[in-house]
């Protein structure tokens, strides 16, 4: 592990790190921030995407041995003090770990569709641009053992450094790719053979009375709007059955439920 001790919050090496928020928003060239020793790990052990450097208060780096031993040999660890570390990202920043990741060629959809096994789950987001909702699903996806995730070109980015920390790293473990439109998607996942529904409160059956095949792909569209109508009517229709006079859950809550009912992860 190569540690260097950074004094000067202008230190070249560091750059990459400069002004987080607003890398946020004017884009990184390819790389996303990973923050925190959860998501590091994630990373690490997921080993999808390259790591570039990490950016460690100088209380934390005791504590991040076991992580920095799933490292490769030449990762640079930059070590700092709370005040450049605030200095470099322009906030405060608590968690006290940053990590710089390398996003990668995107994966063509039908590589990845055709990659997965025989049975498979996918979460299939469309027209979702809350990053907080995108990182719920990523994190219902994992925990309830969906195959990948397969975005439509309106989604957010699930490299976004709020998406991945709220996913608490699952978009830097579950495989994703994203296409075209909802209806391109369509078109893909019904040559890769798989079954698809539509999740709306004006679907046609209740979740609970569909039996799961085998290659399964949910849609999820917008809170208020919900999936593009023409979508609707070329696929199946589901609900999820709520008390009388409420019929509307968050994207996020309507995921796991769904991934829930259809998961294999428990059985």
């Amino acid at each position: 592990m190569n540690i260097f001790r950074i004094e000067d919050p202008a230190d070249p090496r560091v750059a990459a790190y400069l002004d987080i928020r607003e890398r946020d928003l004017v884009g990184r060239e390819g790389r996303f921030v990973a923050e925190g020793k959860v998501v590091l790990n994630v990373l690490y052990s997921a080993r999808r995407f390259e790591v570039e450097s990490l950016l460690v208060l100088e209380n934390r780096l005791a504590g991040l041995a076991e992580t920095l031993a799933l490292a490769p040999e030449n990762t640079a660890v930059y070590v700092v003090s709370a005040s450049v570390m605030d200095a470099i990202a322009g906030f405060h920043m608590h968690r006290g770990i940053l990590a710089i990741g390398r996003k990668g060629p995107p994966a063509p959809v039908d590589e990845l569709l055709g990659s997965l096994p025989e049975r498979a789950l996918l979460a299939v987001p469309v027209g979702i641009s809350n990053h907080d909702n995108i990182g719920s699903i990523f994190r219902n996806a994992a925990a309830f053992g969906a195959d990948a995730v397969l975005l439509d070109e309106t989604c957010c980015d699930p490299l976004y450094r709020k998406a991945i920390r709220v996913s608490v790293g699952a978009a830097l473990k579950v495989p994703y790719a994203v296409g075209g439109t909802a209806g391109e998607l369509a078109d893909a996942l019904s040559r890769h053979g798989f079954e698809q529904l539509a999740l709306s409160p004006a679907g046609t059956s209740d979740i609970r009375d569909i039996a799961r095949p085998k290659r399964l792909a949910l849609y999820l569209g917008t809170e208020g709007e919900g999936l593009p109508e023409a979508l609707l009517k070329r696929l199946t229709t589901a609900r999820i059955r709520m008390a009388p006079g409420f019929d509307s859950l968050n994207v996020a809550a309507a995921s796991a439920i769904a991934l829930h009912h259809f998961t294999d992860a428990a059985g």
